[in-house]
């Protein structure tokens, strides 16, 4: 890891007030807030960048250390999981391979099987009635085992289109505990139609 900042960095307006750009996010039909606005003045960098979880290893990671029963659904490779706790979207899953490795980092016969199992999730959840689009994230700054987050949009809210989809997850009410639990098993069942065992 570096101990200097990049040249990227050393360009960047650190300690400074940085102006909305007139046709940023913030002025975009789809971002959930409004009224006034400013940006955070940038940081010094972090560097070395400290260790994400379960950067040392499978040993340390809670992903490899949860038991199948905690997930909506498994396979030999890949495993499904969500939040206990309703969100504010219609679904949020998170897809995971078995083994413990970040994208870069995915066996060759994983990484083939990733596209097909990213379809394979989306079906599932465009299965559900009024689902119009499932959105695909990967940040990773969090954990070192690879997570593919799935979001669902909901059918005609044309103002969560885009980008924005998991700003307003943060804002919106949350789904009846009793519909997300249906919603998981519901997801779950679709994915073991077509192989693999749901646990929910």
């Amino acid at each position: 890891m570096s101990v200097e900042p990049s040249e990227y960095v050393r360009r960047l307006p650190i300690g400074e007030r940085i102006p909305f750009p007139s046709e940023g996010i913030p002025f975009w039909e789809v971002f959930p807030y409004e009224g006034d606005l400013r940006i955070k003045v940038l940081e010094e960098p972090t560097l070395p960048e400290p260790p994400r979880h379960g950067e040392a290893g499978a040993e340390e990671c809670g992903a490899c250390s949860s038991p199948d029963s905690e997930f909506l659904w498994t396979d030999e490779h890949w495993r499904l999981s969500s939040d206990e706790e309703p969100g504010a979207l219609p679904a949020t899953v998170l897809l995971q391979p078995r083994g413990h490795y970040d994208l870069h980092e995915l066996p060759p016969e994983r990484a083939a099987e990733l596209g097909a199992m990213l379809q394979r999730v989306e079906r599932a959840i465009r299965s559900l009635e009024g689902v119009a689009r499932v959105h695909v994230n990967k940040w990773g700054d969090g954990g070192a085992h690879l997570h593919m987050f799935l979001m669902a949009r909901p059918e005609g809210m044309m103002q969560m289109r885009g980008t924005c989809l998991p700003l307003w997850d943060d804002v919106l009410p949350k789904v009846p505990k009793e519909v997300w639990l249906d919603t998981n098993r519901r997801i779950a069942a679709a994915m073991a139609a077509a192989g693999g065992v749901a646990h929910v």
